[in-house]
């Protein structure tokens, strides 16, 4: 297994449920409604062009909606009869449908100031309308349109692939903002990270190291780390087979990293490194 798959750091943790009833749909119509099963019929496009296909709406129609998107058969689809349904149905349209904004056209979304993505189409109340009147969000995600396109040249030969299934999973997380008491907030740090994520894991961006610590005394406890020029700054570490993407945090003194279940500290020449959760640190130095 490629040890980059280890390398995870803006997934999306699932998150306790809320009313579902103030999260805006696909469609910007009611969950089940005729207009609700015509929009996801434009999206998803079950007939042949020419009249011929199921009705909308009929178990048959959704059948072939569950074929399309790759889920039928699958044990977590909700029954077809039920309003679950639709909502999941929904979900997967809206990830998918905005999974190919990131890799839009940047000069021309830089023409007219906004995201790279199309504003005309965006739900009202949602994260993507509220990055659409927002300055600052929208040269950020026209900033992440570059930098994704830039990532996914150099990860066209990555078996097997996960650039686009972790982009998928990052749209929603980012989108989950909407729950935040500064939905700005959450919306520009979830940018920042995964811009820096990307540069720093496709190595975009100038970076200093490899730097080789021996910890605890030991040569042969080793954490090798590669330090990029990101805002925010980033490292790479490895430890093993192991594989940790950590960003900057304020400190009193030195620098300090954090990881997901990991951090780097070093002051005065000597690094306290933290490895897995819950673990002792060691003391570390650089190798010469």
């Amino acid at each position: 297994m490629n040890r980059y798959r280890l390398l995870s750091l803006i997934v999306v943790a699932a998150v306790a449920q809320v009313t579902d009833s103030l999260k805006p749909t696909l469609a910007a119509q009611p969950l089940c409604s005729d207009a609700w099963y015509q929009a996801i019929d434009e999206k998803v496009q079950t007939g042949d062009g020419q009249g011929h296909g199921p009705d909308v709406g009929s178990d048959e129609w959704k059948s072939v909606i569950e074929f399309k998107l790759e889920v039928r058969g699958k044990p977590n689809v909700p029954k077809r009869d039920s309003e679950d349904w639709c909502r999941y149905i929904d979900e997967i349209v809206s990830e998918r449908e905005e999974e190919s904004r990131p890799v839009g056209s940047p000069p021309e979304a830089a023409a007219t100031g906004g995201p790279s993505y199309s504003c005309d189409k965006v739900k009202p109340g949602s994260i993507e309308a509220m990055i659409c009147e927002d300055t600052e969000l929208s040269a950020l995600d026209l900033k992440l349109s570059g930098v994704y396109a830039a990532a996914s040249k150099k990860a066209a030969d990555e078996r097997p692939p996960q650039l686009k299934a972790e982009q998928r999973g990052w749209i929603k997380g980012r989108n989950e903002c909407w729950k935040s008491d500064d939905k700005g907030g959450c919306v520009r740090d979830a940018y920042l990270g995964r811009i820096a994520e990307l540069q720093a894991r496709y190595r975009l961006v100038p970076a200093d190291g490899p730097v080789h610590y021996a910890c605890d005394g030991n040569p042969a406890v080793e954490v090798v780390a590669t330090f990029f020029q990101t805002e925010p700054q980033t490292l790479i570490a490895e430890r093993g087979d192991s594989v940790s993407l950590m960003y900057i945090h304020p400190s009193g003194s030195g620098a300090k990293y954090q990881g997901r279940n990991e951090t780097l500290w070093e002051h005065q020449g000597e690094a306290l490194i933290q490895w897995g959760y819950g673990a002792p640190e060691m003391r570390c130095k650089r190798k010469p």
